[in-house]
């Protein structure tokens, strides 16, 4: 007896593709040396993207590509202060040489400044402004043209906690991140036809080895406790990881997040939702 045929199930050919793939893409991501920089540029590596990794640490940079090849990915380090608006216009010169184009791009780099109105020097002002508003204004101009002719892209901006709600002697550094803000809204706004997305993601708190160079620095002897203080501190009651923020990065950075643009997302173990 002849036996019903069964419909064959879907050939591999058609199956859906796996979210948050990236291959075929090229990104930049500065301040990739460490840190919240270095997580995004390995996982962006991992999801199949060939990764440019900007920072003017080469041995951090250095160490970051190596990992990345490592894990069978694709990288380039490429040094570049994003102070310098020559710098920058070099380093994605030398990116666009090799690449030939660019999809995504990961404004990382920054520095804190600890102090309030009063004790923050016009030095420290400018410190802080030359690298996390300008350095962030500079990738921005030499990146949205190539995103442009690669036929559109993302551009991902890491801004901080401290734009969206006071923080206790962090003048300098709030002022910088409210910029970031009010560019990441601008961008968007201004790139809508040319299909180019601007994001901002927002974090509080997160272990890196800023932190641990900070309570080096001023809790000498002290550091497991302060560690512990501050981890506390955060109303989910530990800091962030920074493979958590560049969990976040990419979506924002994949075709997933296609119909996102504009918008400023806080990763905050509960900072805002305490207030």
């Amino acid at each position: 007896m002849t036996q019903p045929s069964t419909p064959a199930g879907p050939s591999s050919s058609n199956a859906p593709a796996p979210p948050f793939v990236l291959s075929g893409k090229v990104a930049a991501v500065t301040g990739a040396a460490s840190g919240i920089g270095q997580s995004v540029a390995l996982l962006l590596a991992r999801q199949g993207a060939q990764v440019f990794v900007l920072d003017v640490d080469t041995a951090g940079g250095a160490d970051t590509v190596a990992r990345i090849v490592h894990g069978s990915g694709s990288a380039r380090f490429i040094e570049c202060d994003v102070a310098s608006e020559s710098a920058v216009t070099r380093a994605f010169g030398e990116l666009m040489s090799h690449a030939g184009r660019l999809d995504i791009l990961v404004n990382n780099a920054g520095v804190a400044h600890i102090g309030n109105l009063e004790s923050t020097s016009e030095d420290d002002f400018d410190r802080v402004y030359s690298i996390n508003v300008k350095g962030v204004f500079f990738c921005l101009r030499a990146a949205a043209p190539l995103l442009v002719r690669s036929g559109g892209g993302a551009i991902v901006n890491v801004s901080s906690i401290a734009a969206l709600v006071g923080l206790e002697n962090r003048f300098a550094y709030s002022a910088t991140k409210g910029a970031v803000q009010a560019m990441t809204l601008s961008v968007a706004r201004d790139y809508l036809d040319r299909n180019v997305r601007c994001n901002a993601v927002c974090p509080a708190r997160v272990h890196t080895p800023f932190v641990d160079g900070f309570l080096e620095r001023h809790y000498p002897g002290r550091e497991r406790e302060m560690f512990e203080r501050l981890s506390a501190a955060q109303p989910i009651g530990r800091m962030g990881r920074p493979d958590e923020v560049a969990a976040l990065v990419l979506y924002l950075c994949s075709d997933e997040a296609a119909f996102i643009t504009g918008c400023t997302y806080p990763i905050d173990g509960g900072v805002l939702s305490a207030r």
